[in-house]
C-alpha cells in the first residue's frame, strides 16, 4: 500500500472565529481550541484562532484548499442549535450577510478569489445563549455544548475524507 505524500494532500484550515470579549459570540474560537486540543488530526490540517481579524485573515485563507469556519450563527432557531454551510448556503446565513463581528467571510472569500485563490469553504455554527454579555467565557450553555458540537464537526470531515481521532484522556 502506497501512501500518499503529505504535500499532494488538499490543505485545510480549520478556523474559529468570533469576538472573545462577548460571551458566546467566542463559541468559534473555543470550539477550534477544543478540536486541536482533543483530537489528532492529518498532518495537512492546520488550527487558527481567527478571531474578527476580516480582512487580515487572507494570507491564512489563501494558503488553503478547504477553509473549515467555526462560529456563531443567527439563524432563527433555539440556541443550542447547530447549523452546517457550504458554499453558496453561506450567502443565505443570517450570521454572514449580518455579521455579529468584523469578520465578513463572503467579502473576504471574494477577495481571496479576485486575488489568485478561493478555497472550498465549509462552516459550522452554533446557535447562541449569550452574545450580549461583556464576558469572557462562554455561557455554561454554550460550554457544555462544546464536546457535542465538535464531535458533529469530526464526523462531518470524516464523511469527507479527513479523519481525526479523539485524544485520551
Amino acid at each position: 500500500m502506497t501512501q500518499t505524500p503529505a504535500s499532494s494532500l488538499p490543505r485545510i484550515l480549520i478556523m474559529g472565529v468570533g469576538n472573545v470579549l462577548l460571551c458566546d459570540e467566542g463559541f468559534g474560537v473555543r470550539a477550534v481550541e477544543y478540536l486541536e486540543a482533543h483530537y489528532r488530526w492529518p498532518d495537512n490540517v492546520s488550527f487558527l484562532a481567527g478571531e474578527t481579524g476580516g480582512i487580515m485573515l487572507m494570507p491564512e485563507i489563501q494558503a488553503c484548499d478547504l477553509l473549515v469556519v467555526l462560529d456563531v450563527v443567527l439563524g432563527g432557531e433555539a440556541p443550542g442549535t447547530v447549523y452546517l454551510l457550504e458554499n453558496d448556503d453561506l450567502r443565505k446565513s443570517l450570521s454572514f450577510r449580518d455579521s455579529m463581528h468584523q469578520t465578513d467571510l463572503l467579502d473576504t472569500l471574494a477577495t481571496c478569489e479576485l486575488a489568485g485563490h478561493r478555497p472550498q469553504a465549509i462552516a459550522f455554527g452554533l446557535q447562541p445563549f449569550d452574545y450580549h454579555s461583556m464576558i469572557m467565557r462562554l455561557s455554561p450553555q454554550a460550554e457544555a455544548m462544546l464536546p457535542e458540537f465538535c464531535r458533529k464537526v469530526v464526523d462531518e470531515l470524516a464523511r469527507r475524507g479527513i479523519i481525526a481521532t479523539q485524544q485520551k484522556a
